[in-house]
């Protein structure tokens, strides 16, 4: 038995031109991700290869899920001392460039994500074709993990692609699909799948020089005009995040500027992004993340295939458009075509958005349509309601659907408050219907709360989490109650800001307090984004009886509704509210005063079963409302900040 026959990883065949085939697939795990023992076998791999040089090698990977996913996270929460996290990043960045030196061509075979280090093993090839195919996605997202592509993504990208556009992928973590990879330069070529191999021998052969940033984005990596790039990225990340949450990104640019991409020249560096709260807290919501996606995994569920929606307006709408961006037949209903034509315009800008190619954008457009007679409910496997919040109103379109649905067919609410056990009343199935709650906007925000009843046998749930994971959300198991978690969380936050306005403070100065803790926007801004009069419902729901705020009251009383009338808190123009200059002079402590009632009320939904345990609840509140990622969470963060306030005692 030779020592490649030994490798759990990694397989390599040779062809009769004496090209090298190398294939990635971990043992034991449904992804490719690289960690200790399959990078040690990949060295192993290299030494075979010196021994007996191929004339070409190609990478590729034996999974159905893509290339590689990145470096195994789970060994990031191991490193304990600054000398770990430093041997972690030599690791890579010394078997990459060993890669990156072999006499050899090289290539990268790429098929689904490429992510981080599986990325950048693809950048220390000499070549890189990629498959013209939905789901693919090369990226370097480090830096949404609070630390950087250590190794050599931070010195290839740049001069591959250039420095500002590489810059761009790192400070944002932003991907690039097969068609923008081809059009960075990051991608030798797209191809069809069924040319993949064909065209991966073709390339290696030719031995043609490996591709190099030209013009201005080739000469941004050399002085002076790399100092002037670099200069305005810190601009750019201090404008974003001016208080530092957020230590990586500059981190980035420091080690790219300074240190030529090499982050172990710079030890100090490393031993501080790699073990600051940030990172540690970014790891623990990539684990929220990666446990709601696992929701949406549920073994022998079949797919839908096809959705019908009912109500047209922004949320059923944009759902409908959301479904037939993910690949789903959906047919989309409302009183009449007056009322769904904004739907199919704001989805067919979305596509436009989303997909760039207008092949693609046209073929998605066509799998919605218009259904104002409800011609699609007998076909459907799941039907949504979107109608207006009105009891009476949700019952009795379900007295009419219900006798026309197939008898396997889920029957959804996307209400946002009120309990099942109320809108079953009269169904012949009451079990069939669950909670589907999606937020708004639709096409931006992950989470969706799928509500289940007390009593629930559970399997319906486990249909609606699938069909959620099946549309690449991310589904949060909630009990039904009154405004479920993430709005009940909210309510309490946006009227303790609007009570801080009847004080006397400006809203800007409100919304700036919270926008420098970490919010990605104040919770007026939200409230006229949401609507003052459905703020104004959830705080009557979740208030206790309590006077709503006078500022909420005397806007209403004006037909100020926010965002959608144009005016509320703010004027909006062009979709974008109005801002004046905030007063300077915000007293002490006010982000804590607004944050605490939106932390009161997560614990209090999770000590009432509303969820399942605290790091739900903090995985809900974070990917439904956007509370600060760099915190970990609304209960990590208190928690955390107890602990800190108990560390000094102890020290006595």
């Amino acid at each position: 038995m030779t020592t490649l026959d030994m490798l759990a990883h990694w397989r390599l065949d040779r062809d009769a031109d004496g090209l090298a085939w190398l294939t990635f697939d971990r043992a034991g795990s449904a992804v490719n991700a690289l960690s200790a023992d399959t990078m040690a076998e990949l060295a192993v791999v290299l030494d075979t290869l010196d021994a007996a040089p191929p004339t070409g090698l190609i990478i590729r990977s034996g999974k159905a899920t893509g290339f590689i996913v990145g470096a195994d996270v789970n060994e990031f929460a191991g490193l304990d001392t600054p000398e770990q996290a430093r041997a972690l990043v030599a690791r890579g960045w010394n078997l990459f460039n060993r890669l990156g030196s072999v006499r050899y061509p090289t290539l990268a075979l790429i098929q689904g994500h490429c992510l981080g280090g599986g990325l950048e093993l693809a950048l220390a090839c000499r070549y890189r074709l990629v498959a013209d195919q939905p789901g693919t996605s090369l990226a370097l997202p480090e830096v949404m993990l609070g630390i950087f592509p250590g190794w050599g993504g931070m010195l290839r990208l740049p001069r591959l692609i250039g420095a500002p556009a590489a810059l761009d992928m790192m400070l944002t973590g932003r991907g690039a699909d097969a068609r923008r990879a081809a059009a960075l330069g990051l991608a030798d070529a797209r191809v069809p799948p069924r040319l993949l191999l064909a065209a991966a021998r073709q390339t290696v052969l030719s031995r043609k020089a490996p591709r190099r940033a030209r013009g201005f984005g080739g000469w941004a990596n050399h002085w002076p005009l790399k100092a002037v790039v670099a200069s305005r990225a810190r601009k750019q990340i201090a404008a974003k995040d001016p208080l530092g949450h957020y230590p990586a990104a500059p981190a980035i640019v420091d080690i790219w500027e300074k240190h030529g991409g090499n982050a172990l020249q710079a030890p100090k560096l490393i031993d501080r992004i790699i073990s600051s709260d940030t990172a540690r807290n970014l790891l623990r919501v990539f684990r929220l993340q990666e446990r709601l996606k696992a929701n949406g995994k549920q073994t022998g569920v079949p797919p839908a295939r096809h959705v019908h929606v009912v109500g047209a307006g922004v949320m059923g709408g944009d759902i409908a458009a959301w479904c037939a961006l993910k690949g789903m037949t959906v047919t989309l209903q409302d009183q009449d075509m007056a009322r769904i034509a904004p739907a199919m315009k704001r989805a067919a800008q979305l596509y436009a958005r989303r997909l760039k190619d207008p092949r693609l954008a046209r073929a998605a457009f066509d799998r919605l349509t218009p259904d104002p007679a409800g011609n699609g409910v007998p076909l459907a496997d799941i039907v949504i309601e979107a109608i207006s919040e009105q009891p009476d109103a949700k019952r009795a379109l379900y007295g009419s659907l219900e006798p026309l649905m197939k008898t396997d067919a889920l029957l959804a609410t996307n209400t946002s408050s009120l309990p099942l056990e109320t809108l079953r009343e009269g169904l012949a199935r009451p079990q069939r219907l669950v909670g589907i709650h999606f937020f708004n906007p639709v096409a931006k925000m992950p989470l969706v709360e799928v509500v289940q009843a007390e009593g629930d046998a559970g399997d319906m749930q486990a249909r609606a989490c699938a069909f959620v994971g099946q549309i690449d959300k991310l589904p949060l198991p909630v009990k039904s109650a009154p405004g479920f978690l993430v709005n009940a969380v909210l309510a309490p936050y946006m009227l303790q800001a609007m009570r801080s306005v009847d004080e006397g403070l400006a809203p800007e100065a409100v919304d700036a307090a919270m926008v420098a803790f970490g919010m990605p926007m104040g919770p007026l801004e939200l409230a006229d984004t949401v609507g003052l009069d459905i703020a104004r419902a959830a705080g009557e729901e979740l208030a206790g009886g309590a006077e709503p705020p006078r500022c909420l009251s005397e806007r209403l009383a004006r037909g100020d509704l926010g965002k959608k009338s144009g005016r509320g808190f703010y004027v909006w123009r062009d979709g974008k509210p109005v801002k004046g200059n905030h007063p300077s002079g915000a007293p002490a402590g006010l982000a804590q005063r607004l944050i605490q009632p939106l932390i009161d009320a997560t614990r209090q939904r999770v000590d009432a079963g509303i969820v399942a345990d605290a790091d739900l609840a903090d995985a809900g509140v974070i990917f439904g409302t956007g509370f600060a990622p760099f915190t970990g969470g609304p209960l990590h963060y208190q928690s955390s900040n107890a602990m800190r306030s108990i560390r000094p005692a102890e020290a006595d």
